[in-house]
């Protein structure tokens, strides 16, 4: 019975390795046992976690810094539960700096070591290729341009599609959503979405609020919604009571799929929510703020143009993308009517999304399927392939 132990960090890994679990039940069997780091959607698909993951959730290069010896801590508690469990393979899932730390204290005839979520080399950073490559079996890369820049350094790497793909997002009810929160049909409903972690849900509600309260000069009849997570919940559903319009804290992805299908445009937070509220197709306008000495930094590292994924893979500014001194209550609420304003903004913005969906791989193998066949080749196990693509097909 094939072991595989996990390590998550955070609930956007943690919904990935949700999706993997049951794929590896799918593909593999449902002989094959779990063990290691999990949220609430990994626990919900029958595995313990050694220890919450929310103790990993930081960013930023000043934010981690008195974090440290609580991360070291957990790096070694994870070490050791591996050598202790001896599984088959170690499936890590971003947090690469935590991961990176867990590989260092491995022993020799360690188990297989594979990564879901490419790093970044493409944006800051190129040598954490070669490190990567000096340390780990398999990767496997969410966007269809990352596996050569792993490749030409001698690491297998495998596109396996984004999961935002199968995520539902764009299986949303909208018409009932409305009906629910007594929301008319003619209403104009803007989705809000400031993130998942503490920090940045306390950066960007204030711009956020400041935001609304200029749209609703604008839209009187504005409504709005903001989908949340447990984590942060209690923050969001505070600073929602003081908004200026009628504001509704939704949590699950039911309902924030279904608050997506029923918003007219959407104001968010960078993120992977950007890709779900393109697969709901939402016309969206993307904010952020860092903390400032971070974003010196940052700025001085990062080689890309963009931060939302769907104007990478397009190499264009097809949804608006308003971050740090430009993040400002003024410019989000100009963008924002443009989107509700005017047919041929908001037409173009769809039709680039639509594209981009396609280059992550919408209407194919779903990704967790195709990211299961690669752990269970890496360690060798055997998969009824042609049984599961019938099974796919039907």
């Amino acid at each position: 019975m094939p072991l595989i132990f996990f390590m998550v960090g955070e609930p956007s890994g943690d919904a990935l390795g949700a999706r993997l679990m049951a794929a590896l039940r799918r593909v593999g069997g449902d002989d094959i046992r779990f063990a290691g780091l999990a949220g609430e959607r990994m626990q919900a698909e029958g595995m313990r976690s050694i220890f919450p993951i929310s103790d990993l959730s930081v960013m930023g290069l000043f934010e981690v810094a008195p974090r440290i010896p609580r991360l070291l801590g957990r790096m070694r508690e994870t070490a050791k539960a591996i050598r202790d469990t001896r599984p088959d393979a170690v499936v890590s899932i971003d947090a690469p700096s935590f991961c990176a730390g867990v590989w260092r204290r491995l022993p020799p005839g360690r188990p297989k070591l594979i990564h879901y979520v490419a790093p970044t080399v493409w944006a800051w950073r190129p040598g954490r290729a070669a490190k990567f490559a000096r340390t780990i079996d398999h990767l496997m890369c969410l966007l269809p341009f990352e596996p050569p820049y792993f490749e030409r350094v001698g690491l297998a790497a495998t596109f396996v599609g984004h999961p935002v793909v199968e995520s539902g997002a764009d299986a949303g009810d909208g018409p009932a959503f409305r009906a629910d929160h007594r929301i008319a049909g003619d209403a104009k409903l803007l989705c809000i979405l400031p993130g998942s972690r503490r920090g940045e849900v306390r950066r960007m509600l204030a711009p956020f609020a400041a935001t609304v309260a200029i749209l609703q000069r604008r839209f009187p009849d504005l409504a709005v919604v903001l989908p949340t997570v447990p984590a942060v919940a209690a923050e969001v559903r505070a600073a929602a009571s003081r908004f200026p319009a009628h504001a509704i804290v939704v949590e699950g992805d039911r309902d924030k799929y279904a608050a997506m299908a029923a918003a007219d445009a959407a104001l968010a937070a960078s993120g992977t929510v950007a890709l779900e509220l393109a697969l709901a197709r939402v016309p969206t306008v993307i904010a952020y703020r860092i903390n400032p000495l971070t974003y010196r930094v940052v700025r001085r590292m990062v080689k890309v143009s963009y931060v939302t994924i769907t104007n990478l893979l397009l190499d264009r500014l097809a949804v608006p993308e308003l971050l740090q001194g430009h993040c400002t209550p003024d410019r989000l609420a100009d963008a924002v009517t443009q989107l509700l304003t005017d047919k041929s903004a908001r037409a173009a913005q769809l039709l680039a999304v639509a594209e981009a969906m396609r280059m992550l791989g919408a209407g194919d193998i779903p990704p967790s399927e195709r990211a299961a066949r690669v752990v269970l080749q890496e360690i060798g196990a055997k998969i009824d392939i042609d049984r599961r693509e019938k099974h796919h097909g039907q």
